[in-house]
C-alpha cells in the first residue's frame, strides 16, 4: 500500500525545526518583542536573527508592525492562529489519524480565580475591550481590570464592538495605571508600545507581556470613520485571548 504522507516535510516543519528559528517562535509566543530584545535573549548578532525573522515571516508565522512609541524600531509578533492550523495539517499531512483535535471548549474553574491587568495608554479602547472579552472568556476563572497612563474618556466606537458582541461598556469608566498598582495581579497585558516604555514594576512581580497593538482612533476623524479600526482591534483581541486564557490555565494548574 502506497504511503498517504506528502513527499516532502510540510512547511511549519521546515520553518521551525531550525534551532535558532524555533527559538525565535518560543520567545515570541509569550510576548511581543523587538529585535534588539530577541538578540540579547538568543545572544545572536543582530543580522542573523533579522534573518530568521525574515524568513519566519515568508512563512506566515510571524509578523510586524512599527513601534508607536518611537517610530524606528519594530516590533514582531506570532500568528498563534496560523501556527494552530498549520500543526494541525502537519500531523495530517503524515497520517490521517494524526490530525490534532481542537481544544475543549470549556474547562472548570480554577481554584481562585486569576488576576489579569490590561494596559494602553488612554484605557479607552483596547484595554478596555481585553478587559470585557477576557472576563468574559474566562467562564468565572479570571478577574480582568484594565488602566491606562494617561486616561481619557471611553470611546463610542470601543463601546459600539463590544455591544456587537453582546457585551455593554457603558457606564465604564477609564482609570490611571496608579489606581490598580497595588492588585495583586498574576499576569499584566501591555497594549501599546508607549505604555509598555512607562509601566512601572508592580508589586508582587506580576508575569509580563506585550502586545504591540496600533490605538484604533490615532487618526482621528469621526466615528464612522474609525469605526472599522476598533473592528479590527476587537478581533485582534478576540484571536489572542483564548491562547492568554489556555497558557494561564495551564501555567495555574501546574503551579
Amino acid at each position: 500500500m502506497a504511503s498517504t504522507a506528502t513527499a516532502s516535510p510540510p512547511g511549519f516543519l521546515r520553518a521551525a525545526a531550525h534551532p535558532l528559528r524555533w527559538r525565535l517562535l518560543a520567545e515570541l509566543a509569550s510576548s511581543d518583542r523587538h529585535v534588539r530584545e530577541l538578540t540579547e535573549l538568543l545572544g545572536r548578532p543582530q543580522s542573523l536573527v533579522s534573518y530568521h525573522l525574515g524568513r519566519l515571516r515568508a512563512d506566515g508565522l510571524v509578523s510586524a508592525r512599527r513601534s508607536s512609541f518611537d517610530g524606528r524600531g519594530t516590533y514582531y509578533s506570532l500568528d498563534l492562529s496560523q501556527c494552530e492550523a498549520l500543526l494541525a495539517s502537519t500531523g495530517a499531512a503524515l497520517h490521517p489519524g494524526l490530525r490534532l483535535a481542537p481544544a475543549a471548549a470549556t474547562r472548570p474553574p480554577a481554584r481562585a480565580r486569576t488576576r489579569v491587568l490590561f494596559l494602553c495608554t488612554g484605557n479607552s479602547a483596547r484595554s478596555q475591550m481585553a478587559e470585557a472579552l477576557a472576563a468574559e472568556a474566562g467562564e468565572g476563572a479570571i478577574e480582568a481590570a484594565s488602566a491606562g497612563s494617561h486616561p481619557k474618556p471611553l470611546h463610542p466606537n470601543a463601546v459600539r464592538v463590544m455591544r456587537k458582541r453582546g457585551i455593554d461598556l457603558r457606564g465604564r469608566r477609564s482609570k490611571h495605571l496608579d489606581e490598580v498598582a497595588d492588585g495583586g495581579f498574576r499576569y499584566v497585558v501591555t497594549l501599546c508600545d508607549r505604555v509598555r516604555e512607562v509601566c512601572p514594576e508592580l508589586p508582587g512581580a506580576p508575569v509580563r507581556m506585550h502586545w504591540s497593538m496600533a490605538d484604533p482612533s490615532r487618526d482621528g476623524g469621526d466615528d464612522e470613520a474609525t469605526y472599522p479600526a476598533f473592528e479590527r482591534t476587537a478581533a485582534e483581541l478576540e484571536r489572542r485571548i483564548p491562547y492568554l486564557l489556555e497558557r494561564i490555565r495551564h501555567e495555574e494548574d501546574n503551579r
